[in-house]
């Protein structure tokens, strides 16, 4: 705690060195301002925080209404988390162009930025963090609103950590009008009342029972595999990935906290995220990375067909060499490598992928997973990359331009940001998005689940019904408790 005369301020209370730091990079930032560089310029302080501090339990229990709120973990990744609060500055597109437009405004606020950040770990200093809906236009359904087709924010406080570095980030986006001091102490007051409390734990009501619905019946479902079929049997196309969605009504609004906490707790090896916009949470845990950028390298992961999990080791194993000899299964995994490298190789020197894919084994579930690293030809950021890859057939279908149209047609859903991108980026253009896949959108108390599986020329219409069914578990049974 550090004192400052009579007021006694929090742990996360700016020093004043480093409010010092602040103050100068704001006034150096309107300074530029006034000088006409850029009408907008983006001012930050990056301080070191200790390494017990959890980023999402701070951001959980700081969190203001209405403001948009963003965690993002791999605890098993060196316990990988970025954690924001707040908007100092919003980007958002829609249609076509949407990652290039974002993509750009965000190069530009980084180009003239005047920040710090001592520990240069991945994930400090300021940062970009959102997502994308699955389409060009997607989320204008009423329950999506809030999340545009490409919505990312600098948040006005973020907080990272990895392994033992822990660091936090204030931002400031200013004009040649504003007041360094004024906007300082703002920003200061803000880290002064942050809280930290551990995440609540899950408490159900044994008195309330939830109820699942799909939001179409199970035979709308089959009935599109069994559409999609014909039309790849037909040659129109190799593969189209289909979803469903499945409701979760409760006696009680859904807490987003303990959700996030059983998710993180209960699947640490997947990109477990919740992203707050008004009074929804899109909140997942996904096994798919879509892009990572650490300089020139990018790395990602193609995901393609799955089978349920056993308790019993052996029946477990056995059921992972079921799904690597599914002919089945190995073509959707095919399908999706062999897009992925041939969207990076224009990009890139060179790019690699291993002749046969793994098993990855998850809480739920096993998938085949084929990892694909490329060393980048150019600058090109996370941003821009996650445009130019998603979607890839493991979510949308080969070729896209024809499975495209065909996936609304035969859902009947807005599937918003559901199989679109949500991560983060820093100034450099580093960073990483994952596909939102496992996830719920919560409002209120409804939850609405989805999962989707991909179908081929050999699907069965009542195997990928089951398929989804093991998807949801990931989430039903935390809901529906």
């Amino acid at each position: 705690m550090t004192t400052t005369g009579s007021q006694t301020q929090g742990p996360f209370a700016l020093a004043d060195v480093d409010s010092e730091r602040l103050l100068a990079n704001l006034t150096a930032a309107i300074k530029d301002a006034r000088r006409g560089h850029d009408s907008e310029v983006l001012a930050s302080v990056t301080v070191a925080l200790p390494p017990t501090t959890d980023p999402a339990s701070v951001v959980f229990a700081s969190r203001a209404a209405d403001e948009p709120w963003f965690c993002f973990e791999q605890p098993e990744r060196d316990r990988a988390a970025v954690a924001s609060l707040g908007s100092a500055k919003s980007l958002e597109s829609s249609g076509a162009a949407r990652f290039e437009v974002v993509g750009k405004q965000w190069q530009q606020l980084a180009r003239g930025a005047h920040s710090d950040s001592p520990s240069g770990a991945p994930g400090s200093g300021p940062l970009a963090v959102g997502g994308f809906a699955f389409a060009d236009d997607g989320g204008s359904a009423p329950h999506w609103a809030g999340f545009a087709p490409a919505s990312l924010v600098l948040p006005e406080l973020s907080i990272s950590r990895r392994g033992e570095d822990v660091s936090m980030t204030l931002s400031a986006v200013v004009r040649a009008d504003d007041d360094a001091q004024q906007i300082g102490a703002r920003l200061s007051a803000r880290a002064a009342a942050l809280q930290d409390r551990p995440l609540p734990l899950l408490d159900p009501d044994p008195s309330h029972s939830s109820r699942v619905v799909g939001t179409m019946p199970p035979e709308h479902y089959e009935e599109a595999v069994t559409r999609a079929v014909a039309r790849i049997k037909a040659g129109d196309l190799e593969k189209v990935v289909l979803a469903r969605e499945v409701q979760v009504h409760s006696a009680q609004p859904f807490e987003a906290a303990a959700i996030f906490g059983v998710l993180r707790d209960a699947f640490s090896g997947c990109h477990v995220f919740a992203v707050g916009r008004g009074d929804q949470t899109l909140i997942a845990a996904s096994p798919e990375l879509l892009v990572r950028r650490e300089g020139m390298r990018a790395s990602t992961l193609a995901l393609a067909g799955s089978t349920r999990r056993s308790a019993d080791p052996a029946v477990d194993s056995h059921l992972g060499e079921q799904l690597l000899r599914s002919e089945k299964d190995r073509q959707e995994q095919e399908i999706v490598v062999r897009r992925i490298v041939q969207t990076l190789q224009p990009l890139s020197v060179w790019v690699t992928a291993p002749d046969e894919p793994v098993i990855a084994k998850m809480a739920n579930i096993q998938h085949l997973a084929t990892p694909i690293r490329a060393q980048l030809r150019g600058e090109i950021g996370a941003i821009e990359l996650a445009g130019v890859l998603h979607p890839t057939p493991a979510v949308g279908g080969e070729p896209h331009a024809v499975a495209a149209p065909l996936i609304p047609a035969l859902e009947g859903l807005d599937r918003g940001w559901y199989a679109g991108p949500v991560g983060w980026t820093d100034l450099n253009g580093d960073g990483e998005f994952c596909v939102a896949l496992r996830c719920a959108l919560l409002g209120g108390k409804v939850a609405r689940c989805y999962a989707g599986v991909g179908v081929v020329a050999a699907s069965d219409a009542a195997a990928e019904l089951a398929e989804t069914e093991v998807k949801l578990a990931a989430l039903l049974p935390v809901l529906a408790s």
